[in-house]
């Protein structure tokens, strides 16, 4: 193997454990975080998820969210370029897949919800009405992000073992 073939590999790798991470921070979201949180009053639901989005913009978190994104760009460029190779259109799928249903639902969905509740006051009228749709919309799109996520995991693992697997 080369040089290159060995970056490869391990850009592969970072990538496939980086959704498998990120998956499972919304899988913790989507099966227990806001169940719990819809079970507290209003205000105080609101006000915990206020803390969650400032929190959320840490190293760690935004480390491991914008460089799997930044992986999967560069596997999907790759694997176009490389297209004949055994393996390509599973790292193509994979990579876009989360891009697209991670990346681009978060940008899309997730962000504009969590900024509308981040201007309410949570013992207002307006943030208690709010919070209801906020817990349902925003779940949901959490679940499309968990799924896309672990399913990106999961091709970027297979893409990663294609070769092995036909030797």
């Amino acid at each position: 193997m080369t040089t290159v073939d060995y970056l490869l590999f391990a850009l592969k790798l970072f990538a496939a454990l980086g959704c498998g991470l990120i998956a499972g921070v919304f899988f913790a979201f989507s099966t227990f975080v806001m169940s719990a949180l819809a079970r507290l009053q209003p205000a105080q639901g609101i006000a915990a998820f206020q803390s969650i989005n400032i929190t959320v913009y840490n190293p760690w978190f935004m480390g491991a969210f914008l460089g799997t994104a930044a992986a999967c760009i560069f596997l999907a460029v790759s694997s176009l370029l490389k297209w004949q190779q055994p393996g390509a259109i599973y790292l193509l799928i994979g990579s876009l897949l989360y891009l697209i249903g991670t990346v681009l639902v978060t940008i899309v969905f997730n962000v504009p919800l969590n900024d509308a509740l981040a201007v309410v006051k949570p013992d207002s009228t307006d943030g208690a009405s709010l919070w209801s749709s906020f817990l349902t919309n925003w779940t949901v799109w959490n679940h499309v992000r968990t799924v896309a996520a672990l399913a990106a995991a999961a091709l970027l693992t297979i893409a990663l073992c294609y070769r092995a697997a036909q030797s």
